[in-house]
């Protein structure tokens, strides 16, 4: 029954947000079927495991509210001052509006493997990739599955070096360094991004040949494309705040790279504001968000008279996506707790498989239950993963196959980090999904099955 239910309810959940039911009470009916068929305490599971437990949904919002409230507010200001517009319009004039998915993809690429979390990325490429859309008339699915390809996939599980918390969880879990498994992970990585637009060109070419194009959503900030561009923000000027936001998120972890405990180590104010800046992921990312709007309302006349009454809509765009997704995460909170959760944590590795399809079955299962790569990595780690290093697996390489396996499946329609992409870029599952689960799932899957294959061969080791 435990089995049953657990099975059950991330099928129902996967289901509903397909269906377009709401995610948050999809989140809370799906939650309320895995207590009930688990046996777990009504009041427990609810009120602790789901609302305000490690994996809790209100956990989550409160961790991460100042992070959407600021990202939804430089989104708003920049928007509307044009400035993205501006930034899009230099761009489309040097690359060609066609190129717009791979500008999307490569600048969120580059964003996520220089530190830019997840959320962060999403929020400042969103009124950026706006307007590249509506000049190349591409629709808007296709920006959200090159957001997705460049954000979520190879940068944060394949490419080594990467400082993702998938990178950093298996380094930790296993004494390892960033870098562990490191041409496996060249591999895995170009396999993505290759695979990756391949698939998004020709999806962009047959959405031209059926004359499918760019609709915005009901909350996007759009002037006409070729209304008002001579008050627009000059290129240079507009670049400012989005250098200054991602100035301040990177420069901090490439002086400690760089310097060391020559810049970290003493009382100095660079030392103290490095260390803060390490030691606050979250909240080090908003300051820079809260920045880089106090710099668009200080250089751009026309959001300076409006600045409070657009940073109050920008607080307020936050608050749906911010929802969505903590309930997701609860679902996951209240999954992990049940007793269906430990035995399929356990089929994989009792399943007499070889020891890397194993490896790769047991963090597939994990990752995609909790619909979390971290989350799967984490409860992976902890658990199971001592037993594979006893089956002769290599460190480095257990490191690199565990990663990457866990940036599979996790990207279920119940994903969260999925949920909060969509409801930033006001699509439904229904809209976006299939792009952007042949990104995030497929093409990953794939290239990791492949990379195993790779392994088995003793390339990498």
């Amino acid at each position: 029954m435990a089995l049953i239910g657990l099975v059950g309810s991330v099928a129902l959940l996967i289901w509903l947000a397909l269906r377009g039911i709401d995610i948050v009470f999809a989140a809370l009916l799906c939650s309320l079927v895995v207590i009930l068929s688990n046996g777990l305490p009504l009041a427990e599971g609810l009120m602790e495991h789901f609302a305000l437990g490690p994996l809790g949904a209100f956990t989550f919002a409160g961790r991460f509210f100042i992070l959407f409230a600021a990202g939804a507010v430089f989104g708003r200001l920049m928007g509307e001052s044009h400035a993205a517009a501006s930034i899009a319009l230099a761009l489309v004039r040097r690359l060609g509006a066609h190129r717009a998915l791979w500008i999307t993809a490569l600048a969120c690429g580059l964003l996520t493997y220089g530190g830019v979390v997840v959320f962060v990325v999403i929020f400042a490429m969103y009124p950026l990739g706006l307007r590249l859309l509506q000049e190349a008339d591409i629709p808007k699915r296709l920006f959200c599955a090159a957001l997705a390809l460049g954000a979520g996939t190879f940068t944060l599980t394949a490419l080594p070096g990467t400082p993702s918390i998938q990178n950093v969880i298996a380094a930790t879990a296993l004494g390892t360094d960033l870098f562990a498994g490191g041409w496996l992970g060249l591999a895995g990585g170009a396999l993505m991004f290759g695979l990756g637009m391949l698939y998004l060109e020709r999806q962009r070419r047959l959405a031209q040949a059926a004359g499918e194009g760019f609709v915005p959503g009901p909350r996007d900030q759009l002037a006409p494309p070729a209304a008002g561009e001579a008050a627009y923000p000059a290129w240079p000027l507009a670049i400012l705040p989005l250098a200054l936001v991602l100035g301040m998120i990177i420069l901090p972890r490439l002086l400690t790279v760089i310097g060391g405990d020559a810049l970290t180590g003493g009382s100095s104010p660079l030392a103290q504001a490095l260390t803060f800046a390490g030691a606050n992921p979250v909240l080090w990312p908003s300051i820079a968000l809260f920045s880089g709007s106090l710099a668009a309302v200080l250089l751009f006349g026309t959001v300076r008279r409006h600045g409070l009454r657009l940073a109050g809509a920008g607080t307020q765009d936050a608050i749906m996506p911010l929802i969505s997704t903590a309930a997701v995460i609860g679902f996951g909170g209240v999954v992990t707790q049940t007793e269906g959760f430990r035995q399929f944590s356990g089929l994989a590795l009792e399943s007499g498989l070889p020891p890397l399809l194993s490896l790769f079955g047991s963090v597939s299962l994990v990752a995609g239950i909790t619909g979390s790569a971290s989350g799967g990595l984490q409860i992976f780690m902890q658990t199971l993963a001592p037993d594979y290093l006893a089956l002769g697996i290599d460190p480095g390489v257990l490191h690199r196959l565990a990663t990457m396996t866990a940036g599979g499946f996790d990207s279920l329609p119940h994903c969260g980090a999925v949920v909060a992409m969509l409801s930033i870029t006001q699509l439904t599952h229904r809209e976006a999904y299939r792009d952007v689960g042949i990104i995030t799932v497929v093409i990953p899957v794939l290239a990791t099955l492949a990379v195993l294959g790779l392994a088995a061969l003793g390339f990498g080791t």
